[in-house]
Order: structure tokens, then sequence, then C-alpha cells
């Protein structure tokens, strides 16, 4: 050893023994104290409407407050337990928490049932000693005597008040004289908890309650961050004659909010929060609005396949309302011995219900097949299986030929299916917020749909006509019946889709999105299975096959015919294009559509002609022809949809919280030019006197998102409901409570139905 090695382990040696007294004086497990020494326990009832529990902490030891609750039985209709606020610290098992020292007293409020004189509590709590020792998580039932009835008089609610039911306090003297500023009635604290939950906490005053289902927030101004679900603690049921079966508070409630995140990074952000409360024997408040400015930390991004968890898991240090504390796991439970493993809970669980966790996969696959098979009869759609019975019928060949077309034209739709869904639900996974029919909010993508759907409309007139090189380019698909025709038949037939969302896909589309990926595919391949089935069917059913007309003069007439649905698709292609970056978009793409149908027909006339300067000539034409596509995608987005009227307005979230505050019937309709459904509905109901009368009649306002080009505040009301794609129809009842997702093909009758059931 060298000299100057063995100076330091004499160092070394000579720090133990100066710091070996300390440690000797710490906690060990042999010498800690039994649970109830370290945290002894009573309770009392100052008066009936008041619990205290009281602990006495030893010094060396604490509690966490969130592993800390209180449950009454049935004779005290409990409000959530108040706990004052802990010393925060950062815990080996539990993350970021809060802990009591020295002693913690917790308050319960509550009203005690008429002749209750007593109330039986069963109290769970957790805590450890600084040694690094926990206790397992303890329980205790225990009785407390309540005071004498005659200490708190009970009156029903006066005639100011919004029901007759409920039994409250009397008001404190004072009160029923003037009723208090609504600033001083209705206390509104927030806080950015952590970087993935919000705290909010309502404090009434005494002898005022606050309505839950009254209740709306935003986040304004935080992007890439909005709120979930709150969570709201167990509040008093109340049956009121305006607002119907509600839920109150008469006592501080504190509401865990939490955060979804489409970027980790900290934010600044202004929550808006919407309420309306009333004094017990006295008047009612109109709603009331409160915004705090907010500096929320950075967070986890929120998982795109959060899955309802089973077990109950730390969501955030907060988990759960402290009235109902979390049951004892493995997962969440340090250990207090040390032949029990110390396992350390998972973080940012995310519990949904939506799409992959609330229906089986066998569930997803009939939805699936029944979804594209009713695809075939939207009309975004027909044109193209229309050019495939056309060729089926021309070809005049059964047997193995019409098999082998049958699965040329399946595998075209699969690989169509299969790459939109991996495309969509690899940039979820990436973090874009993505749905059915994303791709047309790209103006290019529209763009080149119309010169397809155009091309192919000049191939069926006989403009131009092309060799095998470029026969799936579209006139192989009206003369030839090769594989390459088939199968790009197929793939057309998907890309035509896209804008379409029949019955039934709406499950199997948010089941695919949130699933794992492998899960996901599997289902865009049963949609696609779906699509493709009535051609196999003839295919591979001689009998249907049969009825198929000869093959004839008539043929020819019928396929120039067919080229008008194809204009008629492309015109539409380019009025999308239009919505999305304005009229000189249109202009320049039509400009564009005039080069391409020059650079084909002089190819055309090329074709029996060695001219190869020529073809080189005319095929520049045609690759010259996309140029004002990339023009027009760098244009500024149009003008996106604004108010309309009293009865007609503009999506946001802080519009539809207003509205509904204001106690209003929302109808939200969720849209997009390039969504054919949605035009037909428009066009069949939404769009009508009658079902403009409806909404009069009820004082109802329509509310609509315009989701043509990537809007994130539309995506995030289309998750939040579950879909993954328009249309989204959402029908918000009066008074509160929540939305009612309508059917994707709207009716007259149907709309009646859902605009009495929302007044009621």
């Amino acid at each position: 050893m060298t000299p100057i090695r063995a100076l330091l382990a004499l160092l070394l040696l000579s720090l133990a023994s100066l710091l070996a007294p300390a440690a000797s004086a710490a906690i060990t497990q042999d010498d800690l104290l039994p649970v109830d020494d370290a945290f002894m326990l009573t309770v009392s009832a100052p008066a009936r409407d008041r619990i205290e529990v009281r602990w006495k902490i030893t010094d060396g030891y604490y509690l966490y407050r969130h592993r800390t609750g209180v449950d009454a039985d049935a004779g005290f209709a409990a409000q959530p337990l108040q706990l004052p606020k802990g010393k925060a610290y950062r815990d080996e098992f539990f993350g970021d928490v809060e802990t009591y020292r020295g002693e913690l007293v917790a308050t319960l409020p509550g009203r005690p049932a008429p002749g209750i004189d007593s109330v039986s509590l069963k109290i769970k709590y957790q805590g450890c000693a600084d040694a690094g020792i926990c206790y397992p998580p303890q329980t205790r039932t225990l009785k407390v005597a309540l005071p004498p009835a005659e200490d708190e008089a009970f009156v029903p609610l006066g005639a100011g008040a919004t029901g007759g039911s409920l039994l409250g306090p009397k008001p404190q003297a004072g009160t029923d004289a003037l009723p208090l500023p609504a600033e001083q009635a209705f206390a509104f604290e927030a806080i950015a908890f952590d970087g993935n939950q919000l705290l909010l906490r309502f404090t009434p005053a005494r002898g005022y309650y606050v309505y839950r289902d009254r209740t709306s927030m935003a986040l304004e101004g935080a992007s890439g961050v909005s709120l979930q679900a709150p969570r709201w603690p167990k509040g008093v049921a109340h049956h009121d004659e305006h607002f119907g079966d509600v839920t109150v508070y008469f006592d501080q409630a504190e509401v865990p909010v939490p955060l979804k995140r489409d970027t980790a990074k900290a934010v600044t952000a202004t929550l808006r929060v919407t309420f309306q409360g009333c004094q017990t024997d006295g008047i009612c408040y109109p709603p009331m609005t409160r915004r705090v400015k907010l500096a929320i930390p950075a967070g986890t991004v929120t998982p795109a396949d959060a899955v309802v968890s089973e077990a109950p898991a730390v969501v955030a240090p907060v988990a759960t309302p402290v009235d109902a504390p979390a049951e004892t796991t493995t997962e969440e439970t340090p250990a207090a011995t040390a032949d029990v493993e110390r396992t350390r809970p998972p973080k940012n669980v995310i519990a949904s219900t939506k799409g992959y966790g609330s229906i089986s996969l066998l569930t997803a696959f009939a939805f699936a097949l029944l979804g594209g098979l009713v695809l075939n009869l939207m009309p975004c759609v027909l044109p193209i299986l229309s050019l495939k019975a056309l060729s089926l019928a021309e070809s005049g060949r059964g047997g193995n030929d019409a098999r082998n077309r049958a699965l040329w034209y399946t595998a075209g739709v699969l690989v169509s299916f299969i790459a939109v869904g991996a495309i969509a639900i690899a940039l979820r996974y990436a973090g874009q917020a993505l749905g059915w029919g994303f791709q047309l909010q790209q103006p290019w993508v529209v763009g080149v749909l119309a010169y397809v759907m155009f091309a192919v409309g000049l191939s069926l007139s006989g403009v131009f006509t092309v060799g095998h090189r470029l026969a799936g380019a579209g006139h192989g698909l009206a003369t030839r019946s090769g594989p390459a025709g088939d199968f790009f038949t197929g793939v057309l037939a998907v890309v035509v889709a896209s804008p379409c969302t029949a019955p039934f896909m709406g499950v199997a589309l948010a089941y695919a999105f949130t699933a794992p990926g492998v899960l996901g595919l599997l289902v865009f391949a049963v949609l696609g299975l779906g699509l493709a089935l009535p051609f196999l069917l003839i295919g591979f059913v001689p009998a249907l096959a049969n009825r198929l007309p000869r093959p004839g003069a008539w043929m020819d007439t019928l396929k120039q015919v067919l080229a008008f649905p194809m204009y008629l698709t492309a015109a539409w292609l380019l009025w999308v294009l239009g919505n999305q970056r304005g009229v000189d978009a249109m202009g320049l793409a039509l400009a564009g559509l005039v080069v391409l149908t020059l650079g084909l027909w002089w190819w055309q006339r090329l074709r029996l002609r060695a001219a190869p300067l020529q073809r080189v000539l005319a095929g520049l034409l045609v690759a010259a022809s996309v140029l004002p596509l990339v023009v027009a995608h760098r244009m500024p987005k149009a003008s996106t949809l604004t108010m309309r009227g009293d009865d007609h307005v503009a999506y946001s979230a802080e519009a539809l919280g207003s509205l509904r505050a204001e106690g209003r019937i929302v109808f939200v309709d969720m849209t997009a030019d390039w969504c054919v459904t949605c035009k037909a509905n428009e066009k069949a109901v939404l769009n009508t006197p009658a079902f403009r009368d409806l909404l009069t009649t009820h004082d109802a306002v329509m509310m609509t998102g315009d989701w043509t080009n990537v809007d994130p505040a539309i995506t995030a009301f289309l998750e939040e409901h579950g879909a993954v794609g328009v249309p989204l129809y959402v029908m918000y009842p009066r008074g509160g409570g929540a939305g009612e997702v309508l059917p994707t093909v709207l009716t007259q009758d149907g709309m009646r139905q859902a605009l009495e059931r929302a007044a009621r």
C-alpha cells in the first residue's frame, strides 16, 4: 500500500469512529416503536356536524398525507376529509408527497341522520420512521359519541333556495340578513400540484353550498397541455327542482384534475373555472367564473395507449380523493420487514375507458367487418366500385380468373388499409393526435387525389390510353384484367373511402387507435376485409358471378358514362382544397389539371410514334402539372368558421363551457369539408329549416367545429369522447350532465328525440 493510500484509509477509519456514536443513537428495526405508540390516535366530535381525528406523532416518525383517510358509517353523511397542508417530501416509493410530524388533526364534516347519537369510523393511515423502516397500512375502527341534538338545530331549505328536501345547518347570525358577496361566499384556489396534475379547492362559507354538476373548467393558453376529467370527491346527493338530481358540497372540496400532455415542457396557462352555488337559507348566485394563472412545471407525456388499470395505481402524489383512500396493495406499500420486497409503484398510469380495454378484440373485429361492409354503400366509394363492377362484367369470365381478380382486389384493399393504419398509429405514438381521414387534412394529399380522379376520368373518356407500364394509373381499372389493375382498384377504393365513416366503424377505429400496435393493425385489416367482401363473394360464389351482365357493345358506353362521377369527385376535392387554402389555391390546381390534360393528350398522340425527345417533353409536362399543388400547399389557411348567430356558433372549449354554465342545451357538430358523411347529414338534417325550428323550440345552440385542417382543440374534443374522426355529434343537456354521443348517420326524428331528452 502506498503512503497516500494508507493515509486515506487512516482518515476514513477516524471519521467512522467519530460517526459511530451518532449512528448507534438512531432508531433501528429492533427498537422500532409499536405502531400505536408511534402514532397515538384519538377521535372526538366538537359538534354534531364535525368529527376530529387526531394523531400524536412521536419524534422520529411521520405520516403520509395521501395514505390518510376516514370513512363514516351510513348514519353520518360525510363530506371530504379536511387535512392540513403537510411538508413537501420526496419519497423513495411514492415520489413527491406531503408528510406530517408532531401532530395531525383531520376534520370530517358531515350530517348525522335524525336520532343518531354516535358514529362508527373506519380510519386508514400509514407512516414510517426516519430510520427508513415503514409500517404496513393501518386500519382502525373507532366509535365516537355525538353531542346532543339540541346543540344543532336543523331546518329545511327556505323558499329562496333551489330545493326543498335537503337539510342544512341553520345559518349563523347575520347570514340570513344579507347574502355575502360572491367572492366571500365561495372561495376558489388552484395550484399546479406537479407537471401532470392540478389541485382545485372550492371552499363555500358556512351556510352556503356549491353545485358539482354546474361546474366547468378549461385551460387557456397551454399549448400541448389539456385537462382530463376531474376527480370529484364524494358530495351530498340533492334533488333540485331546477337542475334535477345533483351533487353539492357544503364544506371544502379538493378536486385533483389530471393533465393530458402532448409535450413534456413547462408551460404557463390560465385555468378558467365556472361554477354556481347557493345560500342554504337564501338566494342562489348566478354562474361565476374565476381565473387563476398557473406555472405548470415539466411533466410526463401522456401515453397514447393508456388503458384501464385493474389494480390501484399511483397516478400522482394525490392518487385518490381523501375520503376514499387507496386500498392496501403490494405495489403501493413499503415493506415493514426485511423479508418483504419493497416494490416501487408504477408512475403516471392513466385510467381510460375509451377504445382498448372497453371492448373485446372479437367485438372490435365484428364492428370492423360490419363497418367495412357498410362502407361499400357510402357515396365516396360508389364511383370506384362501379369501375370494379364494370371490369368484372367486361371480362365475362368466371372460375379461377374471377377468384384471382377478387383476391388481387382484396390484396390492394388490405395492404392500403394496413398502410394507412400503420402510419396513423405510428404518428400517434410519436405524439401526433390523428384520426381517421387525417391524410385529407393535408392540402397536397387532397390535390393529388383530385389529379388521380381527373386522370381516371380522362382515361375512361378515351383521352389517353396507357400500356402495361402504367396500367395501374387509371385505364387498367376499366379495360385491363391484370393483377396490377385489380390491385390498384383496391388501393383507390381505400383512398377515396377515407373521407367516410360508416356505421359501426367508430367503435372499431377507437379500438384500433388505442390498442397495442399489432392488434390495431389487425382491426384495420378486418375493416379492409369487410370492404372487399362483396367482390370476394362474387369471385368465389359462381351463382353470384353468373348474375353479372354479359359483355357487349354497351360496355364502352357505360365506361364513358362512368368518367363523369370521376370528374365530379375531382371537382369536390378541388372544393375541399379551396376551403383549406382559399380560392387562389383552387385556381392553381385547376391550372395544373389543364397542364396535366395537355401532357396526357400529347403522350397519347406519341404512343405509336418514334419520338423519344417529344415523349420526354410530354412526361416533363405531366410532372410539371404537380408544381401548382406545391405552391397551394404552402399558402396560408383559409378563414375558419365564425359566429353565425345566437343559435349557431363556432366551437371552442371556452364557449362550450360558458353556454353550459348558462343552462343552455348545446348540440356540438364536429365536421370537415372532406367528410362525405358529414355533408350528407348537413344536407338531409342539419341545414334544414325543420332542424332550425327544433333548435329554436328547445332554446338550443348548435356549435360547429371544422376539422378540415389540423386543429388540436377539435382533436382533443374527439379524443375526449372516444372518437377517432368525424363526424362526431354530441348533445349536451340543459342543467349539466354528460353529453350524449349521437349516431353517425342523423335523421330528423332522431334529432327531435335527442333534443327532447336534453330538455328533460
